[in-house]
């Protein structure tokens, strides 16, 4: 009965990960390229859209689709570190794949939207 009522001051006391500070540079490194990139090719997306048909649009979307779930992480990781309650937390969390979803459905549409194909 005695263990079983200190186990939760147990786990409230547990020590915090720690990463390494290579693995945090890494990260950011790599989750600022990929914001760089998906507006890139987003912008470059609409630009050429006129020129080259309504599948490059729909490609467009997709990188907008794309652009919007590092955004939704990164929204994620901020309320995380100022919210204490973690539902919430992960209760916003739970939509990051709708824009995965999203993004996939019109790369389908723009896939679908290719004409003209090479002889």
């Amino acid at each position: 009965m005695l263990i079983a009522s200190t186990l939760p001051l147990a786990w409230a006391q547990a020590p915090v990960p720690r990463f390494a500070s290579l693995t945090i540079v890494v990260f950011l490194v790599l989750f600022v390229g990929s914001l760089v990139g998906w507006l890139v090719a987003s912008v470059l997306g609409f630009a050429r859209a006129r020129a080259f048909g309504p599948a490059t649009r729909w490609f467009a979307f997709t990188c907008v689709c794309l652009l919007g779930f590092n955004l939704h992480l990164l929204a994620v990781a901020v309320l995380g570190m100022t919210e204490t309650d973690p539902e919430k937390v992960l209760s916003f969390g739970a939509f990051a794949p709708l824009f995965l979803l999203l993004g996939s459905i019109c790369a389908v549409i723009g896939f679908l939207r290719l004409t003209n194909p090479r002889p």
